[in-house]
C-alpha cells in the first residue's frame, strides 16, 4: 500500500454563514472551533479525532449544477453518530428532507442549507 493518510479537515462551500451555522450547530450540534484570519469568511468545525469542517463563504462554481434526489449519490461528507435518531428528530423538526441508506445500513443523506450532502450513519 501506499503512504498512510487520514482526513484533517472537509471544506464546504457555503453562502450565508448564520443560515449555515444553524443547521451545523442545532442539528448536527457540532462545536465550532478557532479559526485562522484569512481572505475570506468562515467557520470551522472540531470532529471527534482533530478532524473538522470547514465552512466557507465563497461564490460556489457548482451553484448551478443539478444534483441527484439520493444524495448517496452525489459527493458528500459521511459522518459516524451515536445520536443517530436525536438527530432524525432535529432534522425532522427542522423539515430538512433527508432519504435513507439504498444498502440497508442504518444511515440517512441530507443536505444542508446550501446542498451539501451530509450522510449519518448510527454508529
Amino acid at each position: 500500500m501506499g503512504e498512510s493518510m487520514i482526513i484533517v479537515h472537509i471544506g464546504l462551500i457555503v453562502s450565508n454563514l448564520d443560515r449555515a451555522a444553524l443547521f451545523y450547530e442545532r442539528i448536527l450540534a457540532l462545536p465550532r472551533i478557532a479559526r485562522p484570519s484569512l481572505a475570506f469568511d468562515g467557520i470551522w468545525y472540531g470532529l471527534e479525532g482533530g478532524q473538522q469542517i470547514h465552512l466557507m463563504r465563497l461564490d460556489n462554481p457548482y451553484g448551478d449544477c443539478e444534483k441527484p434526489a439520493h444524495g448517496g449519490r452525489d459527493n458528500h461528507v459521511a459522518l459516524q453518530v451515536d445520536d443517530f435518531d436525536v438527530i432524525r428528530q432535529r432534522l425532522d423538526a427542522a423539515r430538512v428532507h433527508y432519504t435513507t441508506s439504498k444498502s440497508g445500513r442504518t444511515a440517512l443523506f441530507c443536505r444542508d442549507p446550501d446542498g451539501n450532502t451530509i450522510e449519518l450513519i448510527k454508529s
